[in-house]
């Protein structure tokens, strides 16, 4: 939906003097929005019934009185004329008439003072639905933005309906629509209307049902006041609009349905946003979507610009690098060679004063092979000397050593104990000796001992 926007001030702004008339007005709007539609009880006074069908009265009590007015619109649906005396109940705005400056009551609905049976009983069902939860804002249920089919549960004979399909045919001829045909006042009506909601919800055809009937009396639009028609409608599968008499009409069924809408007129409306709208949003989305897609292309082209600004040839790039690689390998090569030079230049200075500093070895080289020379023919001649003089030593050894003794036919005897024995006092007898021999040794028993004489 399009708003047009308010053409805007340039000026500057200064502290407003108001006129007369301008200043009634806000204190009209200032009472219109402190003061919703309430009901207010009085006693009817100076009625009178203008030619054009408008009604202007003074409503007033036993401590004050406030002026009336009735439009026609709304009058000719109030079910009676009052008369001077009357105790009524109305349903008004508190505003101001501009033009006098006088405060007044617009009556929407008027109804005598308590209502009867009727209104007592509508207010228990009231009570009690609303202790059930049925009238809770948290169950109700939004009305689908897409709707495919429509479901009007009013009579066929019903000026509504004709009302609803003329808008439903101007608004949005693609929507289908079902009508559930059932009396809407009379006796037996409300069970009739509770059996076509649930057909309704039962066979869930639609996405949003309408319950709808034209204006009348509190006792025409009783069957709305049904609780088996509240019921009904709070147990359907489908949102629920109820559009039942005038905007100052309410009846249960608007408590309890989903959306309450003013007139049947008002409940088309409800249900399905206009093709027209549709087809405009889909305008301005595609109008949108296009410059959303031109903006970015346009951006996506800049920066594709940019880039390819930024973008270097590869050869250039290879080019500019050869250049860095050639230039660091001279810097490497003269970082390299000169350090070099100057330890080449440092080396041969060194060389020549260590060649100044060295003293004359030959001499002393020959001094050393002479040395060695006599100390060779030293080693020699002492080695052979003390060669000569291990022979014999080892000759005189080997005359000494008692195997030699052995071999010549000698024995060595030992006790037990490895003694060797030397007399023959040493002996015993059944003594056990050993005889060591050149070519072994044998173990010998002593049978009996013998003292020698000589």
């Amino acid at each position: 939906m399009l708003f047009a926007t308010p053409p805007t001030d340039n000026r500057a702004s200064a502290a407003p003097v108001l006129s007369v008339s301008a200043l009634n007005q806000a204190v009209a709007r200032t009472l219109e929005r402190s003061f919703p539609l309430t009901w207010v009880s009085g006693e009817i006074s100076n009625f009178t019934r203008a030619a054009s069908g408008h009604w202007y009265f003074t409503l007033k009590d036993d401590g004050a009185q406030v002026r009336s007015v009735m439009f026609k619109g709304r009058a000719q649906h109030a079910g009676f004329i009052p008369r001077e005396g009357d105790k009524v109940e109305v349903r008004a705005l508190v505003t101001l008439y501009a033009p006098r400056g006088d405060y007044q009551l617009n009556v929407e609905a008027i109804r005598r003072a308590g209502a009867g049976n009727l209104y007592e009983a509508f207010l228990r069902l009231k009570e009690k639905l609303n202790a059930e939860g049925l009238f809770d804002p948290h169950r109700k249920r939004p009305v689908p933005q897409f709707v495919n089919c429509i479901g009007v549960v009013t009579s066929l004979q019903a000026a509504a309906l004709r009302d609803i399909l003329t808008t439903l045919a101007r608004r949005a001829p693609h929507v289908r629509i079902v009508i559930y045909p059932t009396p809407v006042q009379g006796e037996g009506a409300a069970e009739k209307i509770a059996r076509a909601i649930n057909t309704a919800s039962t066979r869930a055809d639609c996405d949003v049902l309408l319950v709808c009937r034209g204006g009348g009396s509190i006792e025409d639009l009783w069957s709305f006041n049904d609780e088996n028609v509240a019921r009904a409608i709070a147990a359907a599968t489908m949102p629920v609009i109820s559009g039942v008499g005038h905007e100052t009409d309410v009846t249960i069924a608007d408590f309890t349905a989903d959306v309450r809408a003013a007139t049947p007129t008002a409940a088309a409306e409800l249900a399905a946003i206009p093709r027209y709208d549709w087809l405009s949003l889909l305008q301005s989305c595609a109008a949108d979507m296009t410059r959303a897609m031109r903006r970015q292309l346009g951006e996506t082209g800049q920066t594709l610009d940019w880039l390819t600004r930024r973008l270097v040839s590869p050869a250039t790039t290879i080019s500019h690098e050869r250049l860095k690689l050639q230039g660091l390998q001279r810097r490497l090569m003269h970082a390299t060679t000169i350090p070099l030079k100057q330890s080449r230049y440092s080396l041969l200075h060194l060389r020549t004063r260590l060649s100044a500093q060295l003293p004359d070895t030959r001499r002393a080289r020959i001094n050393v092979l002479d040395q060695g020379r006599r100390l060779g023919s030293a080693l020699t001649i002492q080695t052979r000397q003390n060669r000569a003089a291990l022979s014999a030593l080892n000759a005189q050894l080997e005359l000494l050593n008692p195997q030699r003794t052995l071999e010549r036919g000698y024995a060595i005897v030992t006790n037990a104990k490895g003694v060797v024995l030397r007399a023959p006092i040493e002996l015993q007898p059944r003594q056990i000796i050993t005889v060591q021999l050149a070519e072994g040794s044998a173990k010998v028993g002593i049978e009996s001992v013998q003292p020698s004489f000589d």
